[in-house]
Order: C-alpha cells, then sequence, then structure tokens
C-alpha cells in the first residue's frame, strides 16, 4: 500500500504542472505582453513615446470645468486617485464588484457627466475623444481591453503559481484546480471599467448620463492638458443620419508634486 501511494503522489503532481501550464498558455499569462501594450501610446514625435504612459501624479487646475452648446451640458472633472479610490468602493453602485480601482499610475482618467437639454437626442463615442499635451503628442481614449492586458502584464508569476498550487483539490482525475482563482482579477476589473466607462451611443432629450475616460499618461514635464469630446452628433434626419456635430474643448493646467 505504502508503494503504491509513493508512486501516486508524483503522478498527481506532473498531472497539476501540466494542466497548471496549459492553462496559463490559454489564458495568455505565459509571461507574454498583450499587442495592445506594444502600440504606440502617443501619436505624436517617436522620440517622446518612451517618455509617455509612465507612472504620475497630477494635480490639474481647475480640476472640474462645465460648458454647454446647443442645450447639451458637458462637465469634465479631473478623476484622482483618491477620487477613484473612493468611487470604486462603494457597494451601492458596483455591489460585489466593488473594493478594486482597475485604473493604473500609468493612466490619466476623467469623468465625463452629459446633461442632454437639447430637445433632441444626440450620439456619443468616446473613441472620438483625444488628449492633447504640451510636447506635441495626442492621444487616444483607452478601451477596458488595454487596462486588463496592463494588469496581466503587471501580475507576478510566481505569486499567481503559488496561489493556484495553495488551492489546488485533489479531484476525480487527480487534481482540481480553481480556475477561478486565475481569472477572477481579470473579470473583476474587466466588470468594474465596463460598469464605470463612458459608452458609445444615443442619449436622449433630459437624460442626465456620466462615466469615466482614460488615457495613457503624458509626459511628465507637461504643462498644458487639452480634453477633446468631439464628435457629439445631433440633429439627426428620417435616415437617421446626423446633420451636426458639436465638439467641446477643456483646457487643464497640470503639474505634479516632485
Amino acid at each position: 500500500m505504502a508503494a503504491q501511494l509513493g508512486c501516486r503522489a508524483p503522478r498527481k503532481f506532473i498531472i497539476l504542472l501540466t494542466t497548471h501550464c496549459s492553462l496559463l498558455t490559454i489564458l495568455g499569462c505565459g509571461g507574454k505582453t498583450s499587442s495592445l501594450l506594444l502600440e504606440r501610446q502617443a501619436r505624436g514625435p517617436i522620440s517622446e513615446e518612451r517618455s509617455v504612459a509612465k507612472p504620475v501624479t497630477w494635480v490639474m487646475e481647475p480640476a472640474t470645468q462645465t460648458k454647454t452648446q446647443n442645450g447639451l451640458e458637458i462637465g469634465v472633472t479631473h478623476a484622482t486617485t483618491p477620487y477613484l479610490d473612493q468611487l470604486f468602493n462603494n457597494q451601492q453602485i458596483f455591489g460585489g464588484h466593488a473594493g478594486l480601482n482597475p485604473y493604473f499610475k500609468e493612466q490619466v482618467v476623467f469623468y465625463v457627466r452629459i446633461a442632454n437639454r437639447s430637445g433632441k437626442r444626440v450620439r456619443l463615442d468616446p473613441d472620438r475623444c483625444v488628449l492633447l499635451d504640451d510636447k506635441s503628442n495626442q492621444y487616444r481614449s483607452l478601451s477596458p481591453d488595454y487596462g486588463t492586458a496592463l494588469a496581466e502584464a503587471k501580475a507576478p508569476m510566481a505569486t499567481m503559481t503559488r496561489g493556484i498550487l495553495e488551492e489546488a483539490r485533489p479531484g476525480y482525475f487527480g487534481v482540481g484546480l480553481p480556475v477561478g482563482k486565475i481569472i477572477g482579477k481579470p473579470q473583476q476589473r474587466f466588470a468594474l471599467l465596463q460598469m464605470a466607462s463612458l459608452q458609445a451611443g444615443d442619449v436622449y432629450d433630459g437624460v442626465v448620463y456620466d462615466g469615466l475616460i482614460a488615457f495613457w499618461n503624458p509626459h511628465s514635464e507637461t504643462q498644458k492638458l487639452t480634453f477633446i469630446l468631439d464628435g457629439v452628433k445631433t440633429n439627426f434626419d428620417a435616415a437617421d443620419l446626423p446633420q451636426a456635430a458639436l465638439e467641446f474643448v477643456f483646457e487643464f493646467a497640470a503639474s505634479h508634486p516632485k
């Protein structure tokens, strides 16, 4: 009996390691960097590329701005880390997903509030939002996929491996692996980003809609940032084609503590 038990233990361990490596490969956690993170983070001089998307704590003035065109009121607020921490800890908003700020120090985030009192519907496209710095760089808004890709790139492999091994349980085929433990954090982060991000679509008259928009951090020596909410479509004809588009421009004086 002892000899039989001695033979089974290594086999289970081999199955565990084999399955573990297979899962990591399937989930893209095998030390690879997502292609999203290999893109240029800014449209500007290539010499500036290595100076952007770095951890920076920004101070912006004024922190909140509001502008109105044709009955459409747009408010933009720089969402600082304390602001985001407090928001994402709110269980009344995020329920069981609350407790994790899904954004990183490499990103700058804005809270956008839209109040439509124009008497007609408008159509938003957050992909048309851009951020300009005074270093000749232009940044596009980031989808939730960029946040999860950055999270996976930052995840320490040793910690993930140790957690999986600790949570392994005997099963019918020798070992039961806690798949939820591997994908739990990315799922939570993606869910929060989806829930909080400003989404594309129609906003009807009388509706107040809000959400977050993120960009890669500009160069740390930037002193002026311009946030542009572009391509707000309105005046739709019978064929549902917009006859007008609005642009909202917000300028911020930017600095960061040394």
